[in-house]
């Protein structure tokens, strides 16, 4: 199933404030709207901001705590890429609405990454046989 990323910053709708309707599907900071009678395709709609928090949140817990994510290997090589991304974009706290969201900036020339975390937590059943690769 096609993913479309959504920056929810602290002034705009949390998922939680959706109202959920028939055919709608909700999980973990991530949903994706029934398109009944519409034009339009179905897409797991991710709230990047959320995504890229919690991902960076894993990475500075100390190796063997809880909640801790790692790369394994050995070889820095091997891992370049994904350093690239989780390095080309930094938080700004940012406060509205009554909530305090982690709005992600994009570095000058550097790349993106999103959604990665999100893999883990949309059911199997709903995702293309492609999203495993």
């Amino acid at each position: 199933m096609p993913s479309k990323g959504l920056g929810v910053g602290a002034s705009s709708k949390a998922f939680a404030e959706y109202k959920r309707r028939k055919g709608d599907l909700y999980g973990h900071y991530w949903r994706v709207p029934a398109v009944h009678g519409t034009r339009k395709l179905r897409a797991v709609h991710i709230d990047t901001n959320y995504w890229k928090s919690f991902v960076h949140a894993r990475l500075a817990v100390a190796m063997g705590d809880r909640g801790c994510l790692s790369l394994f290997g050995a070889k820095a090589e091997e891992h370049r890429l994904v350093s690239e991304h989780l390095a080309a974009e930094y938080r700004v706290r940012t406060e509205a609405r009554g909530r305090t969201v982690d709005e992600w900036k994009l570095r000058a020339s550097s790349r993106s990454m999103a959604g990665s975390g999100v893999r883990v937590s949309v059911p199997p059943a709903q995702r293309s046989p492609k999203s495993h690769e």
